[in-house]
Order: C-alpha cells, then structure tokens, then sequence
C-alpha cells in the first residue's frame, strides 16, 4: 500500500486506517466551481485486474465537505470517489465520477448511525458501489464507468476541502484482486 497525497498524521494497524485529513484538500475537476483539485488524501495500491474493496469508516466531521470513503483512479481526469460527506450540515452518501469533469450524486442517509460500510467492486469496465450503515445489509448505489483494461489506484480516501481537517478511522480495510 501507498499514499496519493500523504497526509502529515496517519497510522496503519493491520486492516485499520488512521487518517487526519490535511485541511485545504480535496478531488473535484471544473465542474460548478471553476476549479481543478487533486490533493485529497487516498492510501490504496496500484491494479490492473478485478478487485474488491470493503471498508467500514467512521469519522468526526467538522466542515462542509468533510468526506471519507474509497477511490478508484486512473489518473487526474479519470476517478471516482464514494462514501460520507458533510452537506448542509448533514452526514450524506456521495458519489463523485470524473471524467474530465466531475458529475456529483449525494443521497441521505439516516439521522442517527455509527460507521458506513462500503464496497466497490470492479468488473471489467464498471466499478459496482454498494453501501450500509451501522449492521444493515448492504444496497446496491451506483456503477460507474471505468476504461476497461486501464491500470487503476484504489484504496481508502479522505480530504477536507474547506476546514481546519478531521480525523476518519477506516476499519476492516480488504482489498482483493479478482
């Protein structure tokens, strides 16, 4: 495993991630705001197979835009990332595809839950997301796009694009190739 934007605090423990995310960091490409951002924090490997990625996160978010979740790159113009993000002062389900520019879906999630659990699974040219809170079964989100046969870095994510940071605590951390 490597960083993509290494954070300045982080810590690994088996199939736990311990991450304050730096402040002024994020993944968005033009898109509404006018802007490119590539420094969001992601600790992930490089694969050119399958794979799937499971994860349970759970963070302290402060600020607009707090996020913790997963990405798959292929580059700066080609990702997606999914997961938690603060939004008008709520806890929302996210999902950023990019393709040169960034298109943003968000769903809500229920008021009061404790971790998300998170699974991306690539299968040749679509990364299958599915998510739950806390011990529910997990729903089928979205799939997206991704070039089929392009080497891909995945791996757990976390940026904070308009705060002093938070910390995101990634737990039961798989990765398989497939």
């Amino acid at each position: 495993m490597n960083w993509l934007n290494e954070p300045a605090k982080w810590s690994v423990d088996g199939s736990e991630v311990f991450v304050d995310a730096d402040p002024n960091t994020d993944f968005w490409s033009i898109t509404d705001y006018g802007y490119v951002r590539d420094n969001g924090h992601v600790y992930g490997v490089a694969l050119s197979s399958d794979f799937k990625l499971t994860v349970r996160i759970e963070a302290d978010y402060v600020a607009q835009y707090d996020q913790a979740g997963a990405v798959v790159r292929v580059d700066e113009s080609h990702w997606i990332k999914t997961g938690i993000e603060l939004f008008e002062g709520k806890l929302r389900f996210s999902t950023v595809v990019t393709i040169d520019h960034s298109n943003w879906m968000i769903a809500d999630l229920p008021e009061a839950f404790s971790f998300l659990n998170l699974s991306l699974e690539r299968r040749g040219d679509a990364i299958h997301i599915s998510y739950s809170t806390d011990e529910n079964e997990l729903k089928f989100a979205s799939v997206a796009y991704v070039e089929p046969g392009a080497s891909t870095f995945a791996g757990v994510m976390c940026a904070c694009p308009e705060g002093e940071g938070f910390s995101a605590h990634f737990s039961d951390f798989v990765l398989t190739a497939l």
